[in-house]
């Protein structure tokens, strides 16, 4: 059955599929035409990798944009990226420098004819579904689509400053609300630093708490600055009863202090300073009033860096959603990514509390909140038991499909529905991939459903330098009022100007390539930094096995105050290779030369402690896990692990099950043994009672007749003999029950062993160093580092 737009274009309605038929007989089906306004119940995507969720994520999304509804779209691993990957006209050329090289290899084909191969696999791919190149225009033309890389320059850039400031005054007078955001700002600012905390026994969140009430309360914001020096010397003398240096000494505050000051003055940290603010209402909508798509990629981030990004932005969203009007329809949509960790059943993140409260409130005020995951198991499913729609895919584990049978009864309860667990079971247990159940609890009943094909072309994770080229295509240049970093000491560019020939001329120099032209009232300064690139080789032949060369570059700014013997103790390791030129930009003025730099022997020196340097400080390093008797693969992240470690779980259970296999055998032919003797033993007493019997019988047979009683003592015989063989019936029953019991002990001991919680989970750190004698120091260079200054002395990092 093909589609015609006729069928799907309607408004209110997203276009998601073709229900699948309820027979084999062939019948037509219709298409899955679902009522956006359902989405404020908010929706949960689940299906594991290669399920076709991301695609079905993407339609929906894709319909959001026909239908001109705003989204925010928080984008864990790159995937979503995909959205900007719309080509109207559906030519070679425009797929073709977003290919994936290594398939085309693959196939056998040049980058070219791949190229040509997937615009007709994808102009055919949609024709089958009724859409055409004019429906891709038309999404292109109703929305702004947008890519932000908060804590990085890859993308449009993202300051957190604002998020600082003092929610607004209606959030303040909800008494409820006005703690959930203090505690999870403080909950997210820690986590960046590193510390797992706990609201009610941290001392740290307690005080960061109590800094962020005391002038939030007061309609005061906090920048970072005020914030350091208020949790070095706060404006309240008490917390609680105690006196505050009792609860929190001054040298310990002291102490937090340093460490967020190290934080913020650390190079790679002024990304999250330069950029737009995260403002909500700018990222669902322009300046021109139209609707914008925002993708906010942070799959170049650490965790700690996403977890703090994540619940900032879920604050300021649930502060956003508190000051809309309520509404029954669909106003916009909050899309997370891959939620794994974010949200989970036993633990407390930062995020989970503002997700939570979103969940429950943001319906009444149309936005629409939709996780998606390929962790069934990570998923709090108490806090999503008033979720309106599941979107079911293909699962791995039995587990899997246990934990969203629960949290689908759970909806159902929650809602006053009946829920058939029966026919769940069997529909999930037949789906294939792209197929989906969707359970809505504004339907009467489940619908299994294909997916219809993407417009987006899904090309999978987009790299750094992918969204850079998307960012710059776009047109995008950013704004002059973007909020921005004073330059140290608050020197003007006139100032800061200097010479650097004082440089040695052997040393060599390089420049990295700004990102932007200063405007004409600003000036392009260089400041000097050292980088070290160097070729380190890790090599472990034992388990696990590893033979892996690896590129590696330091960057150290240098000023007066660094020293000769620790320049490289604080170096930052680049993971993205810098954008290097041999010469400045025109009309560029340079910052004073430290000392340091101006003696080649220091140069030659440095270069000489970078092998053990290298050694040192940049080891290779794994997770490993004895459970799952694997290790993790260079560079692979603790959660990409930990999914791989569950989709291994099967093989695990079956390698258990194989060691435990002849114990549970030598159990099963004790038991029977066992059980044997019983019998026996119970046979031998019957004939001994038998025995007695007769000649207890013939003793009063022979008192009758008067004949001689001599059997007496034989009949006293055979009652001992008998109640001896009764004591070994007895020990035999005993023997038995002792094997019983040992073998549901032992079967307990293997259902634990097989089914051990990630959650639970330790993981070992493998360190592996370099090997020393492969160690290559490639480059040890002054390379010069980008900076706008404007005419009031206010810099932005330019690279």
């Amino acid at each position: 059955m093909s589609s015609t737009p006729a069928d799907f274009e309607r408004l209110g309605k997203f276009f998601l599929g073709r229900e699948k038929p309820k027979n084999p007989s062939g019948d037509e089906t219709p298409n899955l035409l679902y009522d956006s306004k359902d989405l404020t119940t908010h929706a949960v995507v689940v299906g594991m990798t290669g399920s076709g969720k991301t695609g079905l994520c993407i339609n929906l999304l894709e319909e959001a944009a026909i239908d001109k509804v705003p989204a925010i779209v928080i984008d864990p691993k790159g995937d979503i990226s995909n959205l900007l990957l719309t080509f109207p006209d559906l030519e070679a050329k425009d797929f073709r420098p977003w290919v994936d090289p290594g398939q085309a290899q693959r196939e056998g084909l040049d980058l070219d004819d791949f190229a040509a191969a997937e615009a007709t696999k994808w102009k055919q791919g949609l024709a089958k579904w009724g859409q055409d190149g004019d429906r891709i225009r038309r999404l292109r033309e109703n929305v702004e689509l947008r890519i932000y890389t908060p804590g990085s320059s890859a993308g449009r850039p993202l300051t957190i400053l604002k998020s600082f400031e003092a929610p607004s005054e209606e959030l303040r007078g909800d008494s409820d609300l006005f703690r959930e955001r203090i505690s999870s700002t403080a909950s997210g600012l820690l986590a960046l630093l590193g510390l797992d905390v706990d609201p009610i026994k941290s001392r740290e969140h307690i005080l960061v708490s109590r800094v962020l009430e005391e002038s939030w309360a007061a309609g005061k914001g906090l920048d970072l600055g005020r914030l350091i020096n208020e949790i070095k010397k706060p404006s309240f003398k008490k917390v609680g009863v105690l006196d505050l240096d009792e609860f929190y000494p001054a040298k310990d505050r002291a102490d937090l202090a340093m460490t967020l000051n190290n934080l913020l003055a650390s190079p790679s940290f002024g990304s999250w300073l330069a950029g737009e603010a995260l403002d909500v209402a700018r990222l669902l909508q322009n300046s021109d009033g139209k609707p914008c798509i925002s993708i906010l990629s942070i799959a170049h981030l650490s965790e700690s860096e996403r977890m703090f990004f994540v619940t900032i932005l879920l604050n300021e969203v649930l502060a956003w959603v508190r000051a809309q009007p309520g509404t029954s329809s669909l106003r916009a949509i909050l899309y997370m990514d891959e939620v794994f960790g974010y949200f989970p059943p036993t633990k407390n993140p930062p995020s989970k509390l503002p997700m939570l409260t979103l969940l429950k409130q943001a319906r009444a005020f149309g936005l629409g909140v939709v996780l998606a995951t390929q962790n069934p198991v990570d998923l709090d499913y108490k806090g999503l038991s008033n979720t309106g729609t599941w979107f079911l895919g293909r699962l791995q584990t039995e587990r899997d499909k246990a934990r969203v049978i629960e949290g689908l009864e759970g909806a159902a309860a929650q809602n006053g529905q009946s829920f058939n667990r029966k026919e769940m079971e069997q529909i999930l247990a037949g789906l294939s991939n792209r197929n989906f159940l969707l359970n809505n609890v504004h339907k009467d009943h489940p619908i299994v459903f294909e997916t219809r094909w993407a417009m987006s072309y899904l090309r999978g994770p987009l790299t750094r330098n992918q969204i850079q080229d998307l960012v710059k295509q776009s047109g995008f240049v950013p704004e002059s009022g973007s909020d921005q970093t004073r330059a140290a000491g608050g020197n003007s560019a006139a100032d800061m100007a200097g010479t650097r020939e004082s440089i040695p001329i052997e040393v060599k120099q390089q420049f990295v390539a700004p990102l932007r032209k200063p405007g004409p009232n600003d000036r392009l300064v260089y400041r000097p930094a050292l980088l070290a690139q160097g070729r380190l080789h890790y090599v472990k032949a034992s388990n696990p096995g590893v033979d892996l060369w690896q590129e590696v570059q330091l960057l150290k700014p240098v000023s007066e105050d660094d020293s000769e013997q620790s320049v490289w103790e604080d170096a930052e390791t680049i993971a993205d290779p810098l954008n290097l030129d041999s010469e400045a930009a025109p009309n560029s003025v340079f910052d004073s030369v430290p000392e340091l730099l101006q003696s080649a022997k220091h140069f030659k020196a440095w270069e000489k402690e970078l092998k053990d340097l290298f050694y040192r400080k940049l080891p290779l390093n794994l997770f490993g896990s004895k459970e799952f008797d694997t290790y993790s693969n260079p560079g692979e992240p603790r959660e990409s692990f930990l999914k791989r470690l569950e989709s291994l779980r099967p093989e695990r259970t079956e390698r258990i099950r194989k060691k435990y296999a002849a114990k549970f055998q030598q159990f099963k032919d004790q038991i029977d043994r066992a059980q044997q003797k019983v019998d026996r033993e119970k046979g031998q007493l019957r004939g001994k009672w038998y025995d007695t019997i007769l000649n207890f019988l013939s003793v009063i047979m022979a008192l009758f007749s008067g004949r001689s009683i001599g059997r007496t003592t034989s009949s006293a015989r055979s009652i001992g003999r008998a109640t001896q063989k009764k004591a070994d019936v007895e020990r035999a029953q005993q023997t038995l029950e002792d094997l019983q019991n040992k073998y549901k002990d032992f079967e307990t001991e293997f259902n634990n062993e097989c089914n051990v919680s990630l959650d639970s989970l330790t993981l070992d750190e493998i360190s592996i160093p370099s090997r020393k004698t492969d160690i290559a120091v490639q480059n040890v260079a002054v390379v010069w580092l980008p900076a706008i200054v404007s005419k009031a002395g206010i810099a932005e990092r330019a690279w």
